[in-house]
């Protein structure tokens, strides 16, 4: 929508120079392009004056003129340097850009010590950030640095891991240099830069407890690409594939998801009935499609679309809304490739397999159609020592028992089993959890049918 400008197009600005039109603004402010390639600020009196009361800009680099009955100040820049609002979500071009931004940040901190900063506007020619005091919800200067870093992403650079993964143009070093130039490094790291640069490589492996083989596909396919990204563009592979993860209820195809994203600390955009679904023609297609071109904005990210066979179910079945499904199988048709290009992984999760159109299953869209079937005995194993370790236990806990007993259910059985003998602990006022208390709390945990109600109840029968 056409911003409504303060000032007629082609204004004079004196030097040969006019204005164009209003590219970004604010209540009080506008930021305008010239004839000359350069950008304008023009600011109402109420702000100018807050600028000038806090000493941000050099002496007569904010101008005051009269149009009509109106004042206004006038900062002009030059075409070389950067005039824009950080709401604009814009990332440097260069490392040199982005230290120039954080020595910015740094100077104008030191000036005004307690007003936000998350949607200034940064005038790269005098190396400062003029706050617009909106009532917007605030970013502490972490957050800020990283946003312009990464180019809209609310992330704080004190998270080097994510950050390095989403500004991966940024080497290492130059990214701690940008820190510390911000002031932003903490009292810890200043005595040793190399600890922003490498903390990456301290993160502890990733682990999937009792799913080994769901864990070594996360390993080989999506982590060791996106930690040894250079090694990998070399022999032709830039990003991960899309993965498609199937099975019954409660097999643990969500946590697994939901652990490789923690992991990654990669935004994530979800697909699912309630955030997308529509009953309006055409709705649903049209959102899927804005999920999609946000996370390619913000990439790298993570797409899940959640119960696919909501979305992706055969065309040729041939239901009511049969001209609908088509138009969204071919929204996702075109924007997975594209997604997945643009350093996105692409994460589907189904506990139907056969209703999946079979366009969508082919290799180029998902290269990996993984089946997550119910826990093994060995699987449960697994997962009750990880568990158990964390907590104090008594001895002559007979761990094959129970997990032969809790094989073939789900993930969630165990991890509900290993609180409530906790609760029960902690009721009867023992400092450690034994077996009778296990055997208590797996008596008390009935077997779920997925499709039925859950027969405990509480109340009048």
């Amino acid at each position: 929508m056409p911003i409504d400008a303060w000032l007629p197009r082609g204004f004079s600005l004196g030097a040969g120079s006019s204005l164009r039109e209003v590219i970004e603004d604010g209540p009080d402010w506008q930021v305008c392009s010239t004839s000359s390639g350069a950008r304008a600020l023009l600011a109402a009196p109420s702000l100018a004056s807050r600028w000038i009361t806090s000493e941000l800009l050099p002496l007569g680099s904010l101008l005051p003129f009269e149009f009509g009955q109106d004042t206004f100040f006038l900062l002009q820049s030059e075409r070389q340097y950067r005039l824009t609002s950080l709401a604009r979500g814009k990332s440097p071009d260069s490392a040199s850009e982005a230290l120039a931004f954080a020595r910015s940040l740094h100077i104008t901190r030191t000036r005004v010590p307690d007003v936000p900063l998350h949607d200034s506007i940064y005038v790269e020619r005098f190396g400062v950030l003029l706050p617009t005091y909106s009532s917007s919800t605030a970013l502490s200067d972490d957050v800020v640095l990283g946003a312009y870093l990464s180019g809209g992403v609310e992330v704080s650079c004190r998270s080097s891991r994510r950050l390095q993964s989403i500004v991966s143009w940024l080497p290492a070093v130059n990214l701690a240099a940008i820190v510390q130039a911000a002031g932003l490094v903490r009292e810890a790291d200043t005595s040793d830069e190399s600890q922003v640069v490498s903390a990456s490589d301290e993160r502890p492996p990733f682990e999937l407890p009792g799913r080994a083989a769901l864990e070594s596909l996360f390993r080989d396919h999506v982590i060791d690409i996106v930690d040894h990204r250079e090694r990998y563009m070399a022999m032709g592979i830039e990003t991960p594939s899309a993965i498609v993860l199937y099975g019954p209820p409660g097999c643990g195809k969500t946590f697994a998801v939901e652990k490789l994203v923690e992991y990654l600390e990669w935004p994530l955009y979800q697909i699912g009935s309630g955030t997308v679904g529509s009953p309006f023609i055409h709705e649903t297609g049209r959102k899927i499609g804005e999920v999609f071109a946000k996370a390619i904005d913000h990439a790298p990210a993570v797409v899940i679309i959640d119960e696919m066979e909501s979305f992706l179910a055969e065309r040729a079945r041939g239901t009511e809304s049969g001209h609908h499904r088509v138009e969204e199988v071919a929204e996702f048709l075109r924007r997975i490739p594209e997604a997945v290009k643009a350093g996105v992984l692409v994460i589907g999760m189904t506990n139907t397999l056969e209703m999946i159109d079979p366009a969508i299953l082919r290799r180029g869209r998902f290269d990996h159609v993984i089946e997550v079937a119910m826990p093994t005995k060995e699987e449960v194993l697994a997962l009750l020592d990880s568990l158990l370790l964390k907590l104090p236990i008594a001895g002559g806990v007979r761990r094959e028992q129970l997990a032969e007993r809790l094989a073939g259910r789900p993930m969630s059985d165990v991890t509900f089993v290993i609180r409530e003998a906790g609760r029960l602990a902690a009721k009867a006022g023992r400092s450690q959890i034994d077996h009778e208390m296990l055997e208590a709390a797996l008596s008390a945990t009935p077997v779920r049918d997925p499709g039925l109600t859950p027969r405990n109840r509480i109340g009048f029968a």
